[in-house]
């Protein structure tokens, strides 16, 4: 599950889409208090987006803290109405026609001292619409801005695993990946403590790296979990356990930019054409169910629970709290990518079927990529799918050999490969 090279995480995406990065939803909060609440409306560290309409789309206006100069700004979309082409004070920064995956842009470069334009222009993409579907929230929940320090953790991977050796505990692995953005070779001091789902603290420890300039590298914590199988992650149980992890930074002996989350102990692997955990096979009983707002998807997911459904098959990527709430519930997830398009599916000529035009592949590419960082560090996250039955072809072939360039252990799966290798089951 964990990727050997970080740079992945965060290379923008196709030539015109420079500004976009790919990554877990990485909120940093002021301090411990505001993370451990996830109380993002109270962070200095965070503005909300909320634009108004245009002629052609939405934009809002918007003075920026002095103190956000002193480091990196981003923008995370999300419940777009509409494709749309993103704009900072006039330059262009990405097009984005995935209205589902939530995306995040570094915009850094193009803010100034002042009042700051944000513009989205909605675009009609054509042949290029690969999808149906629309956000479930209100337009634009969940958008917001957020600042970062030249010496930052801008993203994650983190895992609770057997001992491949046998032995009776777990293995704590995080992998942060560190920016520095400065122009001079800098020092990046990361912390971290994890604490079981009993409250007791099991580790803490830090380690520093010094970073070259304007570049990012990766902290690697490494820690025995003694205990961890009194807390297997398994979906169906009542409670299933997990452990809370904390990732902080250290500049200058002042502690800043807190970032918590879950993990579960467990690991998912594809053997011999079986899904299991802990050496057996998984038996699934699947249902489809989307989020629309939080507590009506949370009713029907502990309803589905009841009912003796241990796996949900959302049709598109979800917003991160339906992972962290399948996390909690204790229901493996089956996360699909926002491709589905029927259209020609059986129509296997170049340029037949969408899935088979080459001049498409970014864009698969892209919104496969999209739905891994979102979800990659769920414990109840199972399997990848490709997308809904959308034909077969080269951007598939393509989609198919990059998620398994990130994703050596849990399965990828795609229903239209009809016997092709493109497909895991």
């Amino acid at each position: 599950m964990l990727l050997t090279i970080f740079s992945l995480a965060l290379s923008a995406g196709r030539a015109q889409n420079p500004g976009r990065i790919f990554r877990t939803e990485v909120t940093p909060y002021s301090n411990r208090a505001e993370a451990v609440k996830h109380a993002k409306d109270d962070s200095d560290l965070k503005i909300s987006f909320r634009p108004t309409a245009t002629r052609q789309g939405a934009a809002q206006s918007l003075e920026l803290p002095l103190k956000w100069f002193s480091g990196d700004v981003y923008l995370h979309l999300e419940n777009v109405p509409a494709m749309y082409c993103l704009t900072v004070n006039g330059q262009k920064v990405a097009t984005v026609e995935d209205l589902t995956t939530a995306a995040d842009f570094r915009i850094t470069r193009a803010l100034k001292n002042g009042l700051n334009e944000i513009r989205l222009e909605f675009v009609d993409a054509g042949r290029r619409m690969l999808s149906p579907h629309c956000p479930a929230g209100k337009d634009f929940e969940n958008s917001y801005l957020y600042a970062q320090d030249h010496r930052a953790v801008v993203d994650y991977e983190a895992e609770i695993i057997p001992d491949p050796e046998g032995r009776n505990f777990g293995i704590m692995k995080i992998n942060a990946v560190v920016r520095n953005a400065y122009t001079t070779p800098e020092p990046v001091r990361v912390h971290f403590d994890l604490y079981d789902p009993a409250g007791k603290l099991v580790d803490h420890n830090n380690l520093t790296k010094v970073v070259a300039p304007k570049s990012i590298d990766t902290i690697r914590f490494k820690t025995f979990v003694y205990g961890s199988y009194n807390h297997k992650w398994m979906a169906g149980r009542t409670n299933p356990g997990l452990y809370k992890a904390m990732l902080f930074v250290n500049r200058e002996g002042t502690y800043k930019e807190y970032m918590p989350f879950n993990l579960g102990f467990g690991k998912t692997e594809f053997t011999d054409g079986r899904i299991t955990r802990f050496g057996e096979e998984l038996v699934l009983k699947k249902a489809v169910c989307n989020a629309t707002d939080r507590a009506t998807t949370t009713l029907k997911l502990k309803t589905l629970k009841k009912q003796g459904i241990n796996t949900i098959t959302p049709d598109y990527p979800q917003p991160e709290w339906f992972y962290a709430l399948c996390d909690e519930l204790g229901l493996y997830v089956i996360d699909q990518a926002d491709i589905s398009i029927a259209d020609k599916r059986n129509d296997r000529t170049v340029g037949g079927t969408p899935s088979n035009d080459p001049e498409l592949v970014d864009e698969f590419v892209e919104r496969v990529k999209a739905m891994y960082y979102r979800s990659r560090n769920h414990v109840c996250v199972i399997a990848y799918s490709l997308g809904a039955p959308s034909g077969n072809g080269y951007n598939m072939y393509k989609a198919y050999e990059w998620l398994k360039s990130v994703e050596k252990f849990r399965p990828v799966i795609y229903t239209d490969a009809d016997g092709e290798w493109d497909s895991d089951l």
